[in-house]
């Protein structure tokens, strides 16, 4: 009697051929289980057991895979590269090492050669090779985990969930390469869409980073060469610390429907009672709402190309400056001046706000100049001048701070906390229109901008002991921030096609690769 085999029989009995080396392990790991020795297992012991097997069944699995892709490829015709130079020549065989998630696995392939001229493979192309030797699953583990913590904590983390064997320079190397196309995916991303009225609001801050010599900037450098290099070998001079900061620059970018508000919104009358004849508390009305948060950060570009590329962000979402555009600063006169020469360069009229908070400090030194220290009433005094502000005194303020400090007889260093608060008043008036931030809606408070300064910088780059590297700071610092935005998994999937552009297609002749 002659068996008779199809099509489905035969492609099951080529594939049971080619994966039987994992199959053959995995039914080693079965028989491990079911052995006596298995019965007496803890659970915890079966997770190792099973997390070292299983780790090397899909390696193998892995392997298997790519082993029958090479027997299974075939010659492909026309092999050109970008240049117009055809690959007249093959080399089968052609291996290559790639360590994935799950171990080392061996790409074998078909090398099309020429002379004169560097060999291409267009197998590597389908399966989007990576660049050096660690997979694309590798660099993203090595991209999150580095943004988390230190390198050497992603070292460690990467190595015990993977066995990769992974090494601490490799972990920062795949994680500067992650970050390289994070400015280009969001120049692509399309905004989401908002009436006229929706006011676009831009904030821009600054927080130091301690970077090693060879990294500080030319001037930073230059000033610590002026004060003399440490003669002692063995420890560091008096008053020497181990590294010198760059200066990070931060900026972020929102949507904000206006939610008009009054003083009593902001601040309590310290006068008053809340509503309390009638038995109960006068409810406040919160403030704009931010959406669609776009942050970012470097450490490697100046403050005024940073500022430059919060505004090609707030343009990409209002190309037509139709929106009322906000800028909530700390009332640094360097940040204020770079925003106005932006603006002015651009053609767009901005509405530059001074951070209430920071103008509720310099109220604060003032009261203590008139009120003892731990004073209850200084808190009273505070509000008061406050309500003050957000109804737009901002000179009556000033004037009043002054009187006080006169009817007190206060002269020197007694006034010291009054006069720094009339200045600052009398220098930012401009930008302390309160009333009319109120009256439209419009946020007053940079707490996006101060929360992106803590967890981009603070959390991560100024942990105990870090000194930075210029791409290492600038990586960590932008993949924070696209994790931060809730774009990681969309950048990723972006970052994988542009290594496809960049290590495969441009290689070849229009942008094509040979098919099979």
């Amino acid at each position: 009697m002659v068996s008779v085999v199809g099509p489905a029989q035969s492609a099951l009995a080529e594939c049971e051929d080619a994966f039987a080396a994992s199959a053959g392990m995995f039914a080693a790991a079965c028989a491990e289980l079911s052995a006596p020795e298995a019965a007496v297992m803890t659970h915890g012991q079966l997770e190792d057991l099973l997390g070292a097997r299983m780790r090397e069944v899909t390696r193998q699995l892995f392997q298997d895979h790519l082993t029958l892709r090479a027997s299974n490829e075939v010659r492909r015709q026309d092999v050109v590269d970008a240049a117009g130079v055809g690959r007249s020549r093959i080399e089968r065989g052609r291996r290559r090492l790639m360590a994935t998630v799950f171990g080392k696995v061996t790409v074998v392939r078909i090398a099309y050669r020429g002379t004169g001229v560097g060999d291409l493979h267009p197998a590597d192309a389908v399966l989007n090779l990576p660049d050096g030797m660690h997979s694309h699953g590798l660099a993203r583990l090595a991209a999150i985990e580095s943004a988390r913590g230190s390198f050497a904590d992603a070292c460690e983390r990467i190595n015990a969930h993977t066995g990769s064997g992974i090494g601490h320079r490799q972990v920062q190397e795949l994680a500067i390469g992650a970050a390289a196309d994070i400015d280009a995916f969001y120049d692509s991303l399309v905004p989401a869409p908002c009436t006229d009225t929706t006011p676009l609001v831009l904030s821009v801050d600054g927080k130091g980073v301690v970077i090693r010599p060879e990294a500080l900037r030319a001037d930073t450098a230059k000033a610590a060469a002026a004060k003399g290099g440490n003669a002692m070998k063995t420890r560091l001079a008096s008053g020497e610390k181990h590294g010198r900061k760059r200066m990070a620059t931060l900026g972020a970018v929102y949507d904000a429907e206006p939610a008009p508000r009054t003083v009593d919104d902001i601040i309590a009358d310290p006068d008053q009672q809340d509503d309390a004849v009638h038995g109960r508390a006068l409810e406040r009305r919160q403030g704009p709402k931010a959406r669609s948060k776009w942050l970012c950060g470097s450490v490697n570009d100046t403050a005024a190309q940073v500022v430059a590329a919060v505004f090609d962000q707030a343009e990409h979402r209002d190309p037509g400056h139709r929106r009322p555009w906000v800028v909530l600063v700390d009332g640094a006169r360097h940040q204020i001046d770079l925003i106005k020469a932006e603006a002015q360069q651009r053609g767009v009229d901005v509405h530059v706000i001074v951070d209430l908070i920071h103008v509720l400090e310099y109220l604060w030194r003032a009261a203590w100049c008139l009120h003892d220290i731990g004073d209850a009433s200084a808190e009273s005094w505070v509000a008061r001048h406050a309500r003050v502000l957000l109804a737009g005194g901002v000179q009556q303020t000033a004037a009043v701070l002054e009187t006080a400090a006169r009817a007190a007889g206060l002269h020197g260093a007694q006034r010291k906390g009054i006069d720094e608060a009339v200045n600052y008043l009398t220098g930012k008036a401009e930008h302390l229109r309160y009333d009319t931030a109120l009256e439209h809606g419009w946020p007053i408070a940079t707490g996006i901008i101060e929360g992106a300064c803590r967890h981009l910088v603070k959390d991560r780059l100024d942990i105990t002991g870090a000194r930075w590297g210029l791409a290492g700071a600038e990586a960590v610092l932008k993949l924070r921030a696209v994790r931060a935005n809730g774009d990681f998994d969309a950048y990723w999937a972006w970052h994988q096609q542009q290594e496809l552009i960049r290590n495969h297609q441009t290689r070849y002749r229009d942008q094509v690769i040979p098919a099979a």
